[in-house]
C-alpha cells in the first residue's frame, strides 16, 4: 500500500502542475512519503491521538514552567514533518534534491499525503510555514532573519510557529481585540489573553495587539507583533499557558489559553496595517485548510471503497451493488475535484509570488472559495464514508471516527464558513474578483482539447451566468448580498473544480492518451446537475484505481451537445 501510488487524482495533478524539470524530485518525494504515511506515520498518528499532550504548569519546587509533554509517537511525527520531510520549509529553501526552492504545489501535495495519516500536526506545520512567509514579507530582514532561518530549518536550530488571534470577545471581529501593546525603553510589551491558541508552546508567535494612539474602533488600531518563546538572555518570556483545550478532534496537537503578562514583543511591519498584514498569514493557512480537508476526504473514501470490495452482502461484494456504486461515486468525485482545486490554487499562488497581477487577484478569491466549500464538504464526505463501513466505522479502533472529528475543524480554523463567505463578498466588492475568475475559467475552457468540447460548452455558459449573478449581488442591497453569498461561493467553487477537472482531462489525453480523467470530469458535471452518470457507475473501478478508460467510453459519458439542453 502506498497512498501516493493509489491516488489517480494526485497523479493527474502532478502531471498538470509539475514541470518536467521538477517531476523526478517530486515523484521521488511523494512516493517515499506515500509509503511512509501508509505504514509508519498512520500508526504513530493513531497512538498519538490516544495519548494527547499534557500541560505541566509547575515543577516540583513550585516554579512556573508551562511545559507541554508529548507522547513519543507525536514527537516522532514532528521529526518526520518538520525534519525528515521538511514540510514547513518546502516553500522557503531547497530540499529533497532541489537546488532551488520547490514550487508551492510540491508542498501542498506532500502535506496532502501527510494529512492522510496525521491531521492535527499539519496545523503547526502550516503556521510555521506561514509565520516565516509573513516575517519575510513584512519584517525587517536584519531583525527577523535569524528567526526566519530557524522557522525554515529542517535541522538543528529548528523553530516552530503559531498564530494567536482569538480572544473571548474577538475572534471574528478583530476590532474588539483587547490585548494591549506598550512601548518602553526595552521595546514593546504585550498584555492580554488569547483564548484559542494552537501550538501554544511554539518558539515564534505572531499575534495582534492594540497600540497607543491607534484607532480604538477599527482594525487599523491593531498592530502585528512577534512574541518569542525565549528572551535574548535565554530566559522564558513572560506569558503563561493557562490550560489546554479538551477538543472534539485534533487531540494529538495541543490548543490552549494563553495570558501575556507584559511579554516582550517585536513589531512586525507598519503598526496601523497589522491586521492587513496578518491576513497574509491567515490566507496561507486557509488554503492549507482546504488542502488538509482534501486529504481527509481522499483517505476516507479510499478506505470506504476498499471495504466495499472486501465485504460480501447477499452473495455479492458491496462494490458491485448498484446503490453502493451510486453512494461511492459522488464521494470519489468530491475528493478528486477538491485536489484539483488545491493544485490549481497552489499554481496561482506560485505565479502571484512571481509578480503575476492576474494570479494575485485569482488567489485572493480562490483561497476563501476553496476554504468555504472544501472544508464543509469534508465533513459530509468523511461521515458518508464512515457510514459505508457500518458499525465498524463508528468504533474508535478504526480511523473513521478520527477523520470525522478532525474534518469538522477545517470549517472553523482561520475563520468559520460565514466569515469566509463574507470574505468572498469583500473580494468581489473591492476587485470585481468574480469577473476576473470567470474570465480566467473561460480562457481555460477555450484552450481545452476537442474531447472536452461538450463539457466546455456547458461550462462556458455557466460562467457567463455566474458572472452576471455576481454583478446582480453587488448591485442589490447589502442584506441580500450577505444572505446569498454563501450559496454563491459554493457555486463558484463547484464551477472552478469542474473547469479544472476538464483541464486535467485535456492535459492527460494530450500527454498519455488516457481518457479516465475525462470520465471523471463528465461525471462531476452530471453530479452538479443532479443527474446520474450511468457510464461512470459502470466504470467505477477505473475511477477508484486510475486504470485507463477508452476514448469512446469517456466520450459517451459526456453531456448532450445541443446548447438548449445544456442550459436547461
Amino acid at each position: 500500500m502506498n497512498y501516493a501510488h493509489r491516488d489517480p487524482a494526485l497523479r493527474a495533478v502532478v502531471d498538470r502542475w509539475i514541470d518536467d524539470t521538477d517531476r523526478t524530485h517530486t515523484e521521488a518525494l511523494l512516493g517515499r512519503l506515500g509509503a511512509d504515511t501508509t505504514d509508519r506515520l498512520a500508526g504513530l498518528a493513531a497512538v498519538a491521538e490516544k495519548n494527547p499532550p499534557v500541560l505541566r504548569q509547575f515543577d516540583p519546587d513550585g516554579n512556573r514552567i508551562d511545559r507541554i509533554e508529548y507522547h513519543p509517537a507525536y514527537v516522532e511525527l514532528c521529526e518526520a514533518a518538520f525534519g525528515e520531510y521538511a514540510l514547513s520549509a518546502l516553500s522557503h529553501r531547497p530540499a529533497h534534491g532541489w537546488d532551488r526552492t520547490p514550487p508551492h504545489v510540491v508542498k501542498y501535495l506532500a502535506s496532502y499525503l501527510f494529512v492522510q495519516a496525521e491531521f492535527g500536526l499539519a496545523c503547526p506545520v502550516s503556521m510555521t510555514d506561514a509565520a516565516a512567509r509573513t516575517l519575510r514579507m513584512f519584517g525587517d530582514s536584519e531583525v527577523f532573519g535569524p528567526w526566519i532561518d530557524g522557522l525554515t530549518s529542517p535541522g538543528p536550530g529548528r523553530l516552530t510557529g503559531a498564530m494567536f488571534m482569538t480572544e473571548t470577545q474577538a475572534g471574528t471581529d478583530i476590532a474588539q481585540t483587547e490585548t494591549r501593546a506598550e512601548h518602553t525603553e526595552a521595546g514593546w510589551r504585550l498584555t492580554g489573553r488569547k483564548w484559542f491558541a494552537s501550538n501554544p508552546d511554539a518558539d515564534v508567535i505572531i499575534t495582534l495587539a492594540r497600540f497607543p494612539g491607534g484607532d480604538p474602533t477599527s482594525t487599523r488600531g491593531v498592530g502585528m507583533f512577534m512574541v518569542p518563546k525565549h528572551l535574548p538572555t535565554g530566559a522564558r518570556n513572560s506569558y503563561t499557558i493557562d490550560r489546554l483545550k479538551d477538543k472534539l478532534g485534533t487531540r494529538s496537537m495541543p490548543s490552549g489559553e494563553v495570558t501575556l503578562h507584559d511579554a516582550h514583543a517585536l513589531q512586525v511591519g507598519d503598526l496601523d496595517r497589522g491586521f492587513r498584514q496578518m491576513t497574509e498569514m491567515l490566507n496561507t493557512s486557509r488554503l492549507s485548510n482546504a488542502m488538509r480537508s482534501a486529504g481527509l476526504m481522499r483517505r476516507a473514501v479510499r478506505d470506504a471503497a476498499d471495504h466495499t470490495r472486501e465485504r460480501v452482502v447477499f452473495g455479492r461484494p458491496l462494490f458491485d451493488q448498484p446503490l453502493m456504486r451510486a453512494t461511492l461515486l459522488p464521494l470519489l468525485l468530491e475528493a478528486e475535484a477538491a485536489l484539483a482545486l488545491v493544485g490549481y490554487s497552489a499554481d496561482c499562488l506560485q505565479r502571484a509570488d512571481a509578480g503575476d497581477a492576474e494570479a494575485t487577484t485569482l488567489i485572493r478569491i480562490l483561497t476563501p472559495i476553496a476554504k468555504h466549500y472544501v472544508c464543509k464538504r469534508a465533513r459530509s464526505v468523511t461521515g458518508e464514508a464512515m457510514e459505508i463501513r457500518g458499525g465498524n466505522g463508528y468504533i474508535e479502533e478504526r480511523d473513521f471516527a478520527r477523520l470525522v472529528r478532525d474534518a469538522h475543524l477545517g470549517s472553523i480554523w482561520e475563520g468559520s464558513s460565514n466569515v469566509i463567505a463574507l470574505d468572498v463578498l469583500r473580494c468581489m466588492r473591492k476587485q470585481n474578483a468574480h469577473r476576473d475568475l470567470a474570465a480566467a475559467m473561460r480562457a481555460t475552457l477555450t484552450g481545452l482539447g476537442p474531447d472536452c468540447g461538450p463539457g466546455a460548452q456547458m461550462l462556458t455558459v455557466l460562467w457567463e451566468e455566474l458572472a452576471a449573478t455576481g454583478d446582480d449581488l453587488l448591485a442589490g442591497d447589502d442584506t441580500r448580498a450577505q444572505v446569498e453569498v454563501a450559496r454563491y461561493a459554493n457555486a463558484l467553487a463547484r464551477a472552478v473544480m469542474a473547469v479544472q477537472l476538464y483541464d486535467l482531462a485535456s492535459h492527460r489525453i494530450a500527454r498519455v492518451g488516457d481518457h479516465r480523467s475525462l470520465l471523471v470530469a463528465n461525471a462531476y458535471l452530471s453530479d452538479m446537475r443532479s443527474e446520474t452518470n450511468t457510464t461512470a457507475l459502470q466504470h467505477l473501478a477505473a475511477i477508484v484505481d486510475g486504470t485507463a478508460v477508452g476514448a469512446e467510453t469517456a466520450r459517451s459519458s459526456g453531456p448532450r451537445t445541443d446548447l438548449a439542453e445544456a442550459t436547461r
